[in-house]
């Protein structure tokens, strides 16, 4: 009996070391929910989210309410935040510093950063991404930079730049902007997506194409191969991820209308936002379990 517990706990433990190496944590984005904070927390809760990512409020009040809704339902939360860039350089950067001191004071899972702009100069974006990762590497806090129009990281060849001259730049990747961007699922320039794949730590799942940020609906059987381009890159962050025996985050950010299609006049949304996010959870879970089958 002795060595049945024995056998028994041990297969546990492999059991549960093997599922922590291997974890994948799913988060929902708030951006373009018109109910409340708590509302919102509790139905990503329902829909089988791990947490939630939203933009850091200035408000303290405001930041407290996240707070309490985050306990009472057991969420993780990583917040957004940004460089503003209507305002001049000095400025812009001294600001953005407050603004992640006060994030990283919350202390989130992570930090996803809108940074810098493709307005600015090569030195200029530099300094924005050097003082996140100073005060990442300060506070033992993660700090990604988001791939996205009108950043730094506006497109693909612009953003190896950055990543040869700083070797702490990690990103998340929502290669859906690129597909824009470069007219193109991307499928002939894999060297240079490898290269991204490899600084990546974060995923945005949302399926763009060739002349849009956001199809449609992924559900729909046109979409089919858009839809398997990107889950293959989406794929090999989480393999390269889960080879560095660390945790993968993935936030499914299909947006409301602008980026969501509507009909014309009625401006009536083509597809329901919460619907296709919890889609794109499933299905990648449904891919990922073929992985750790095989």
């Amino acid at each position: 009996m002795r060595n049945l517990f024995f056998s028994l706990t041990l297969s546990f433990f492999f059991f549960c070391l093997g599922n922590a190496q291997n974890e994948i944590l799913f988060f929902q984005t708030d951006w373009g929910y018109n109910g409340g904070i708590e509302d919102f927390i509790k139905k990503a809760k329902k829909s089988g989210y791990d947490g939630v990512e939203i933009w850091l409020p200035t408000d303290s009040k405001k930041q407290n309410i996240i707070s309490k809704a985050l306990k009472k339902f057991n969420m993780k939360v990583i917040f957004l935040c940004g460089t503003n860039g209507s305002i001049p350089f000095k400025e812009s950067l001294e600001d953005y510093k407050n603004y992640l001191k006060n994030a990283i004071s919350q202390k989130p899972l992570a930090i996803n950063s809108h940074t810098g702009s493709d307005f600015l100069t090569f030195k200029q974006n530099m300094a924005f991404i050097d003082v996140a990762n100073n005060l990442s590497k300060a506070h033992n806090i993660p700090i990604y930079h988001e791939t996205h129009r009108g950043r730094f990281s506006y497109s693909l060849p612009e953003t190896i730049k950055y990543l040869e001259n700083n070797k702490n730049l990690m990103l998340t990747l929502d290669i859906s902007h690129w597909m824009v961007v470069h007219e193109s699922l991307l499928k002939d320039q894999e060297n240079l997506v490898n290269r991204v794949v490899n600084r990546s730590n974060h995923i945005h799942a949302r399926v763009g194409f060739e002349e849009g940020p956001q199809v449609n609906d992924p559900k729909a059987p046109e979409w089919k191969p858009t839809v398997n381009r990107h889950m293959e890159i989406w794929e090999s962050i989480i393999k390269k991820t889960w080879d560095e025996d660390k945790t993968i985050t993935v936030t499914t950010e299909f947006g409301p209308p602008n980026y969501m299609p509507t009909e014309p006049i009625t401006m009536k949304p083509l597809s329901d936002q919460w619907e296709v996010n919890t889609f794109i959870m499933k299905s990648l879970k449904d891919r990922l379990k073929q992985i750790n089958l095989n």
